[in-house]
């Protein structure tokens, strides 16, 4: 067998799996990382008294999550992931609601006949055999015709507008139907925090012989000698296959030669929004009913003039123990913007006092002097946005290029981004490219 001089570009779950996957085919494989440390977007970060790293996003896996729990058994890993049943809820009139598919669906505050038209609506996508025809229709759509309006207008549509904006009402029901198929009430995370994990992946990918190299971004990718090449502090080094894992408008930033193709214009035609985490390590509990993840509702793509000015509240240490993390409460406050959105330029500060007023309605004893630390968070490139028949519209793994293939979050559709798919995204690209 000959061994292939493979090229990747981000050591994030993506790019990692890819280098798993071609390293155990026995080919030399260099990872460069513009970051200081391995994880992309599921990156964590450590505070000086924590025994745990924290997510800088907030993540967890399902039980589902096929193909992250295949990963973690080839590494002998899989016994360090758990699965707790953590508290999931809606604000709702002013107060928290149950909202997990359980018995407690039962309870929500909606007539008899909303209640039974949303569970057989949920039960219909559920049990579809294909998702294919639900990308044809809009969420909006969709959800109102066969959920009802009520149902619609007081859940969904709330929180697709927090999630999307004012593209809310354009986003396809296939994106409903992957949430919905896939989710589960356990929820999962590995020993020692997501980075744990990475940090293992990458340490067993340095045992097979691969090359990380962080802090080290990519300048340019092009064809030297009709072979891939990569441009490194100035300087192009050839390959036999080169992968990008990065967002679309990288992709066309790094690669002169697809910007003018018909390759490049569905690359640049991928919407994606942005992500917005404050994290707060608190001296108390702020939810009182032990709730892990709050979804607040959006009436309004305003977020000056929504109730509240972001989308999940999320108390990490009632799903985690705190005492992984020297006793503090973790909070999230979570929201999704375009990048061009003022949260991305308002200071650490600003943004701090635009968002605590909102924790004061979900907790009115909640005061300043429980916070110890905060942390603020910002991902330009966070969250496609699928649009009507996104399937047809989808760039190709392997580009124009040859030996040049992109795996993204934007080409994990029907699916939602996450590591389990950057898992089976990034595996899938290096079979294709080794197939080649």
């Amino acid at each position: 067998m000959t061994q292939l001089q493979i090229g990747i570009i981000g050591a994030g779950a993506a790019g990692l799996a890819a280098a798993w996957e071609f390293s155990r085919a026995g080919h030399n494989v260099s990872i460069y990382e513009a970051a200081d440390r391995v994880g992309g977007l599921a990156a964590g970060f450590k505070d000086d008294n924590w025994d745990w790293t924290l997510e800088k996003f907030y993540h967890h896996w399902f039980a589902t999550d096929d193909d992250i729990l295949a990963l973690a058994e080839e590494m002998g890993v899989r016994d360090q992931i758990i699965f707790p049943r953590p508290k999931t809820s809606y604000w709702v009139d002013g107060k928290i609601v149950r909202s997990e598919i359980s018995p407690s669906a039962l309870f929500l505050p909606l007539s008899l006949s909303a209640t039974l038209r949303m569970a057989l609506a949920g039960m219909a996508i559920k049990f579809a055999p294909s998702w294919q025809p639900f990308e044809r229709v809009t969420a909006a759509a969709w959800m109102r015709r066969w959920m009802g309006a009520e149902a619609y207008e007081k859940f969904f549509k709330p929180l697709l507008i927090g999630k999307f904006a004012e593209q809310y009402d354009q986003v396809p029901m296939s994106f409903m139907w992957a949430r919905i198929v896939k989710r589960t009430l356990k929820l999962g995370t590995y020993t020692g925090g997501f980075q744990a994990f990475l940090d293992e992946l990458a340490e067993q990918l340095r045992e097979q012989g691969a090359a990380i190299r962080l802090a080290t971004p990519v300048e340019g990718i092009d064809l030297r000698e009709g072979a891939p090449a990569l441009c490194i502090d100035g300087n192009w080094r050839i390959y036999d296959r080169v992968l990008s894992t990065t967002s679309p408008r990288l992709l066309l930033r790094m690669t002169e030669r697809l910007r003018d193709t018909a390759y490049g214009e569905k690359v640049a035609a991928l919407k994606s929004i942005g992500g917005i985490c404050l994290v707060l390590a608190l001296k108390q509990p702020l939810m009182p009913d032990d709730t892990y993840w709050l979804n607040l509702p959006a009436a309004t793509a305003d977020k000056a003039k929504s109730a509240f000015p972001f989308l999940a509240l999320v108390e990490h240490s009632n799903y985690i123990s705190r005492e992984h993390y020297g006793g503090d409460h973790i909070v999230y406050c979570g929201d999704y913007v375009p990048p061009d959105h003022e949260y991305f330029q308002l200071s650490e500060d600003a943004l701090t006092e635009r968002f605590l007023p909102a924790l004061v309605k979900v907790n009115p004893a909640f005061q300043r002097e429980w916070i110890r630390k905060r942390w603020v968070w910002r991902a330009p490139y966070a969250q496609p946005v699928p649009e009507l028949n996104h399937s047809r519209k989808l760039p190709a793994l392997k580009t124009p290029l040859p030996g040049v293939y992109w795996a993204s979050m934007s080409q994990v559709y029907p699916w939602d981004r996450g590591t389990n798919y950057a898992v089976e995204i990034g595996r899938r690209a290096a079979r294709l490219a080794l197939s080649e």
